[in-house]
């Protein structure tokens, strides 16, 4: 059965950007699990992670991903990236922490991060992509954790833009524990088929969904077209997790709303 979630630091009013505040109310509204940003929690001391664990823990209301994996101080691309020191200590405390908060998925969007500086080669910018997967990948090693490479449409990110880009990259990468998320807001803008996600069932990690008129909240009859995005889940076979990933102007209006309505077109199948 899939699971309806949200990324929390799309909501977040708290000042380190994660959305702590969100975690009781989406439990009390009957979410399945929680997405929090693992940029910013990166950016918590010891105590305030362990804060924010415990709070978790006993909300009720697991994390079943994090989103946010590099910050935008880092560079993955171009002729003057991050340390490979540096960025291996970064990947392996971040692991540490997702894997101590719960995640099973680590969404690799970055968009900051990765995009290809201007006049640099797009494929030596790719292979230095799919090196960085191949670090996390060795990285994670034995933990129950797997990357969702996340396609960005061409507003936010000049490399790895639809669901086919992320899938060509996945295979190129050629590692077990680097999968796929396809984004729901993102293929609508980049007019992507929904026919990409049975195609490429063997390799999907990872959803998410807003919205495509302004990246807002999933509602009733808004015209949003949900249906055929959950259809090729069913046709998929997919059973794991979907989060919205929108903004909000009145969150719990919005994420009744949102859960009520995704819940409405899945039962109907």
């Amino acid at each position: 059965m899939i699971k309806i979630g949200c990324c929390t630091n799309m909501v977040a009013e708290d000042s380190a950007g994660i959305g702590i505040d969100r975690i009781e109310k989406l439990a009390e509204l009957g979410y399945d699990y929680i997405e929090l940003p693992l940029a910013q929690m990166m950016q918590l001391n010891d105590k305030d992670f362990a804060k924010l664990s415990t709070r978790v823990e006993q909300s009720g209301i697991p994390c079943l991903a994090c989103n946010n994996f590099f910050p935008a101080t880092m560079q993955l691309t171009g002729s003057e990236t991050t340390p490979t020191d540096a960025l291996k200590a970064y990947i392996e405390k971040a692991l540490i922490r997702a894997e101590h908060i719960g995640a099973k998925s680590i969404v690799f969007g970055s968009a900051a991060a990765k995009n290809v500086p201007n006049g640099f080669p797009y494929e030596t910018a790719r292979n230095q992509i799919v090196a960085i997967l191949k670090l996390v990948s060795d990285c994670i090693g034995e933990k129950n954790i797997s990357i969702a490479i996340e396609p960005l449409n061409q507003r936010e990110s000049n490399i790895i833009i639809t669901a086919s880009d992320g899938l060509a990259l996945l295979k190129a990468v050629n590692r077990p524990n680097i999968r796929l998320l396809v984004d729901f807001y993102h293929m609508s803008l980049e007019s992507e088929a929904v026919s990409i996600i049975p195609a490429a069932k063997d390799y999907l990690q990872h959803m998410h969904l807003a919205n495509p008129n302004g990246r807002i909240w999933p509602k009733h009859n808004d015209g949003g077209n949900y249906d055929s995005f959950l259809r090729a889940l069913k046709e998929a076979a997919y059973d794991g997790c979907v989060s919205i990933e929108a903004f909000s102007n009145h969150f719990y209006s919005d994420a009744k709303e949102g859960y009520e309505t995704l819940q409405k077109i899945i039962r109907a199948f």
